[in-house]
């Protein structure tokens, strides 16, 4: 671990330590750069405090990987070797777990015959995870996906220490606007927040975008065409926020239906990006309407599609980054869209506990409309719907909410 790092408490991390002492592998995925390895050294660190034999391994160290590779016996040898009682339970924390041949193999024997041996995992490539995992490690597993920072966590590594409660003043409003609005244009990678000097956020998020995001997906997924995989990479970012039109997009980039429904697939597996079906009451029709498609990261989308950090906020831009939040807050599958023939819309609907919640997202609160959410809320018969924004003056009524007042709609 990086001793001299701060590692910075996560959310999930208290839904992780719920499955700590129970019998099956904890795993964590995520895109790249997200904070899953702090996480591990997080879990290293409480573990360690705790009394418990902890062993990390960073299996991209080929020296590691190849010993591993031989399976679970190897691995109980590397753990002698390294002082730990066997006899006891010892953690072992592997970082990067899609590089092992057999990753499903390997787990399945270490859950049934090694019960002293507790593994928690992560791994970036969710593409090539899913080529190498499969079914036989139901029940053996407990799954969690990990994204970018929530506000809350970014006010955290801001420094920002007062917690996010009513907001009374218009002093501490602004201060949580100004914040806001450099959470929404830079994104929520973990060490883009920490970076102070803009010029270096940009670099860094520029970085992210030819080394993670265009490189590893296309070498993973084995795309040839790399022009026009970032032809179609840039399309798809300056559309975020909108409804897709695959056949359109096909046109546009000079790919077939099929190689973008393809390349769709892989940014998805890869948590690059998100397609939101519309809500419907009847399932059926829903399968058969456009997605709409965003990003899961605002500082990601700026840099694909405007090359440049702007300095202002965009509608769409701002509405990616609401989306991002509802993701972290609720999950990934209780977000919907809804628009009707005759063009009413909604940007979400979210399904949550039973709930069925409409959230119209403007930038400024004097653009928002509400009677598409008052038409659904009387075709639907809902208690809770929200207009969300972050500029203008807000009606002191308890439908209209600013981003960070997500967190407790119900």
């Amino acid at each position: 671990m990086k001793k001299a790092e701060i590692i910075y408490k996560r959310k999930i991390i208290d839904e992780i330590i719920k499955y700590l002492d129970d019998e099956f592998a904890i795993i964590l995925y995520g895109a790249r750069q997200v904070g899953k390895t702090f996480i591990l050294y997080f879990l290293e660190e409480y573990l360690n405090n705790r009394g418990e034999q902890v062993f990390y391994i960073d299996l991209e160290d080929r020296r590691y990987l190849y010993e591993v590779n031989k399976g679970p016996q190897n691995l109980v040898n590397l753990l002698v070797e390294n002082g730990f009682d066997i006899k006891k339970r010892v953690y072992v924390l592997l970082d990067e777990i899609q590089y092992l041949d057999e990753p499903t193999n390997f787990l399945k024997l270490v859950v049934d015959h090694y019960k002293k041996i507790k593994i928690i995992a992560c791994g970036s490539s969710v593409v090539e995870i899913r080529k190498k995992f499969t079914k036989s490690l139901v029940g053996r597993t407990v799954v969690f996906e990990v994204f970018g920072l929530s506000f809350e966590e970014f006010l955290v590594f801001k420094g920002y220490d007062r917690k996010i409660l009513p907001t009374i003043t218009e002093l501490k409003q602004n201060e949580l606007k100004e914040l806001f609005e450099e959470f929404v244009i830079y994104g929520s990678y973990p060490k883009v927040a920490l970076i102070a000097e803009k010029e270096k956020k940009e670099k860094y998020i520029l970085q992210i975008v030819d080394t993670y995001v265009k490189k590893d997906v296309r070498d993973i997924a084995e795309i040839r065409d790399i022009e026009k995989f970032n032809k179609l990479l840039e399309a798809l970012s300056s559309q975020t926020g909108n409804i897709l039109n695959i056949n359109e997009l096909a046109n546009t980039c000079r790919i077939s239906k099929q190689t973008v429904e393809k390349y769709l697939t892989i940014l998805e597996s890869s948590y690059i990006i998100k397609l939101v079906r519309p809500f419907h009451k009847n399932l059926r029709s829903e399968l058969f309407k456009m997605p709409k498609i965003y990003f899961y990261d605002s500082g990601l989308v700026n840099v694909l599609w405007l090359k440049i950090i702007p300095k202002e906020i965009l509608g769409n831009i701002f509405e990616t980054a609401i989306f991002s939040e509802l993701v972290k807050t609720y999950g990934k599958d209780s977000i919907y869209y809804w628009r009707t023939k005759d063009k009413k819309e909604i940007d979400f609907i979210l399904r949550y506990k039973n709930n069925i919640v409409p959230i119209e997202t403007k930038l400024n609160f004097a653009s928002i409309s509400t009677s598409a959410v008052r038409y659904f809320v009387d075709k639907y018969k809902v208690n809770k719907y929200y207009f969300l924004a972050i500029r203008g003056e807000k009606k002191i009524n308890q439908h209209f909410i600013y981003p960070w007042q997500l967190y407790n709609l119900f």
